[in-house]
């Protein structure tokens, strides 16, 4: 896996960073943000956009792009798999994108603005090229096989995987997933705001808390995961265990009155061939709304009974991040499963009681037996996915 967060840059730094509830969420240093009513964010330190992607393709990408490629070539090489050793069309790439694009977009209408009409060609053209990197990402690497973009907001990330998944039951040997997002913009602030579901607390430690009495909104970030999918089977040839095992996948679409975030984890649960007694930790959506929050409990407490499993939240410390979100919780709970350990929510103390849910705060909760994750995800618009994903070991090939 590849990882870009604002609580570190790199897998490794990033789940250390994890395991110790450090944040990432600060004032915001990409724009001006002091005639807005929310300035913090969560950013990524340290990226320097000359140090990830030749100087050639500064003009032609945005931030977003260069995140992408960047933590995707940090997977490739973690993989330890050659794609030039697969056949030429064997290795692919799927990923998820809520608003790919939007900085160079603005770049283009502040051409617009400050040159004149002549340059409406060149924008319609080359204004929205970077979308999730997927292309670039193909490129850069040779992998000319299956590639796409989801859209499916917050839940992009584990839709992407589910999507990539069946083209590796399809015979291709590898493919590129997960999700990256980056809309720290002006243009893109303006979208954020109207729709009105950002926290507008001024203390970044206290302005992200799910399942909270006091939760008032959520704080947007950027960044996210791409994990490198194959075979079990084929890895394990190549001696190569992998984080995890993607168990089970599935989307659900919300209708008029009726939320299906549990159906989504049932149709998981089935398709991964396991019982919800059989989970041992829940890796949540946690919105950062009341409602959401409520609604959100209410299904697990459905599905596992009330406090019946642990329930983490760990994008408390980056926010929410798009496409990248549900991307990150997958690379989180692949670590978790990797090390028998549940890393913790910050920022809220306890769960509301209306929201009857085991939360792990303050730190990390050791679970020496635990083999099974579940992750949630729900994006603007009604909608829902889930994974099942199961530890590494003979069981799980």
């Amino acid at each position: 896996m590849g990882v870009a967060a604002p609580n570190g840059l790199g897998a490794r730094a990033w789940w250390e960073a994890v395991l110790r509830g450090q944040g990432g969420i600060g004032p915001i240093t990409r724009f001006d943000a002091s005639g807005y009513p929310v300035r913090i964010a969560g950013e990524i330190p340290g990226f320097v956009d000359e140090e990830h992607i030749p100087s050639r393709l500064l003009a032609s990408t945005d931030r977003v792009t260069r995140i992408a490629l960047a933590v995707a070539k940090e997977a490739l090489e973690e993989s330890g798999c050659d794609p030039r050793t697969l056949s030429e069309y064997g290795a692919g790439v799927i990923t998820a994108s809520s608003a790919g694009g939007v900085e160079f977009g603005q770049r283009g209408l502040a051409a617009l603005w400050s040159r004149g009409a002549q340059h409406v060609s060149a924008y319609q053209s080359f204004a929205w090229f970077p979308a999730a990197g997927t292309a670039q990402i193909s490129i850069r690497h040779g992998l000319r096989g299956p590639g796409s973009t989801i859209v499916s907001e917050q839940a992009g990330g584990i839709d992407a995987l589910a999507r990539a998944r069946r083209r590796i039951r399809e015979g291709a040997g590898l493919m590129v997933t997960g999700g990256v997002d980056s809309m720290l913009c002006p243009w893109a602030w303006a979208g954020h705001l109207a729709d009105g579901r950002m926290s507008t607390a001024a203390d970044p430690a206290r302005a992200y808390l799910p399942f909270d009495d006091a939760a008032d909104g959520h704080v947007v970030g950027e960044g996210g995961a791409l994990l490198v999918l194959e075979n079990a089977r084929e890895a394990a040839r190549r001696g190569v265990a992998g984080y995890g095992v993607v168990a089970g996948c599935a989307s659900t679409f919300d209708g008029p009155d009726r939320p299906r975030l549990r159906e989504a984890a049932e149709l998981a649960l089935a398709d991964a061939g396991q019982e919800a007694g059989e989970v041992d930790v829940v890796f949540a959506d946690g919105a950062g709304e009341r409602t959401s929050d409520r609604a959100e409990a209410q299904a697990i407490a459905a599905l596992f009974g009330p406090y019946g499993v642990p329930v983490t939240v760990p994008k408390t410390m980056t926010g929410r991040l798009g496409a990248g979100g549900s991307s990150l919780d997958l690379a989180a709970a692949l670590f978790a499963l990797r090390d028998r350990v549940v890393p913790p929510t910050t920022g809220t103390g306890r769960a509301a009681d209306d929201c009857p849910l085991d939360l792990v705060t303050g730190r990390p909760r050791a679970l020496p037996g635990m083999r099974t994750a579940l992750v949630l995800a729900r994006g603007r618009g009604g909608f829902n996915a889930a994974a099942v994903l199961r530890a590494t070991g003979p069981a799980s090939l």
